[in-house]
């Protein structure tokens, strides 16, 4: 029977271009086996990934499955906590090289499934596709920035001091009742993106917080006030040795999004007007009544034109990023033909064959 999977990101399509976690994939000190695959496009690495993990899966091992920030029908790594060992599209833009060759991680190279005589007849269309494909990530990013620079963010005069002195009360007391000392050394803080600026719209995988916490707290925030909350709430775990999932902002990875404490079964998942929570929510903390409703009533023609034109700026990079997925796909189909994959597919089976044998 497969066991429960979580689905998370390590990539962010951001203002400020690709922006990459997969160094948070697993510390390679503490891993057991890095396959890092290397190959260009229509290879199959996402089909090998997966495959290996349904194998593993049926198992009974959880998997973490990676998705392509840009493509979230496309895999860039499956992990195994577990077992302790990953197998990880080690290609740019998330390019990933051994720390400790042959001990620790072990390079599998699909370029050899390339019937690469045939592939030389294709140069021109390669070229162009390739190009093409680039050109609609750049405009993406310069669309997210121009996206970000209209929202700006939320004055300072907004924020009520009585009522943010009567949240900071409330979540030191969320933090004193769910937080108990556990005796162990510092909580360890793991990053994983929860969702992302896709091809496929503004996303975010609820889902895998439902699967990991059991308890939900939603945070209400239409303005960008989460982050403190959850920096607080992050630091409270770890201090009494819990170790947390922090999930920032794709839009602004400086900024935390959600926070899940898979030991308590517990996690904290804001939710906005653009990506709302859905779920069934064990609490809800309404952020949003920290803003001054003077303040917010003499603003709310700005700050409804802002979050407009930010949504509409938002849906043109999506629309990049779908053409870009388009030209992508073009490429792929191109290789497609002349990948070898039944080998491609053998060496799939060999990696799960060889990481089912730590199984006990």
């Amino acid at each position: 029977m497969a066991a429960a999977s979580a689905h998370f990101y390590l990539g962010a399509n951001t203002p400020a271009g690709f922006y990459s976690l997969y160094d948070q994939l697993i510390a390679p000190a503490s891993a057991e086996a890095i396959f890092i695959l290397k190959g260009g496009p229509g290879c199959g690495k996402s089909s090998l990934m997966r495959r290996a993990a349904e194998d593993i899966s049926a198992r009974g091992e959880m998997v973490e499955y990676i998705h392509c920030s840009g493509d979230p029908d496309s895999l860039d790594a499956v992990f195994f906590p577990r077992l302790k060992t990953a197998i990880v599209d080690g290609t740019a833009p998330h390019i990933i090289e051994p720390q400790y060759p042959g001990v620790i991680e072990q390079y599998v190279c699909l370029g050899n499934c390339y019937n690469t005589e045939a592939l030389k007849n294709l140069r021109t269309e390669v070229f162009t596709l390739t190009a093409a494909y680039k050109s609609y990530y750049s405009r993406a990013y310069r669309i997210l920035d121009a996206a970000c620079q209209v929202l700006g963010d939320l004055p300072d005069s907004f924020l009520s001091p009585t009522a943010v002195g009567r949240m900071e009360k409330r979540i030191h007391s969320i933090a004193a009742r769910e937080f108990k000392k556990t005796g162990n050394a510092p909580g360890t803080i793991t990053k994983r993106f929860l969702g992302g600026v896709t091809s496929q719209g503004v996303l975010c995988r609820f889902d895998t917080a439902e699967t990991l916490c059991d308890r939900i707290y939603e945070i209400v925030d239409n303005h960008r006030l989460a982050s403190p909350t959850l920096q607080f709430l992050q630091e409270a775990a770890t201090a009494v040795g819990l170790d947390v999932i922090t999930c920032p902002s794709p839009l602004c990875p400086k900024r935390l999004e959600h926070l899940l404490i898979p030991a308590l079964s517990l996690g904290f998942v804001t939710s906005t007007d653009m990506v709302p929570y859905e779920g069934h929510s064990f609490r809800r903390i309404r952020l949003d009544a920290l803003i001054q409703t003077e303040a917010l009533r003499k603003n709310r023609a700005k700050l409804r034109f802002s979050k407009k034109v930010s949504r509409l700026l938002i849906e043109e990079a999506v629309s990049a990023l779908s053409q870009a997925k388009f030209y992508h796909d073009e490429l792929e189909a191109l290789y497609n033909p002349y990948v070898d994959f039944s080998a491609v597919y053998e060496t799939g089976d060999k990696i799960a064959k060889q990481i089912t044998q730590t199984i006990s």
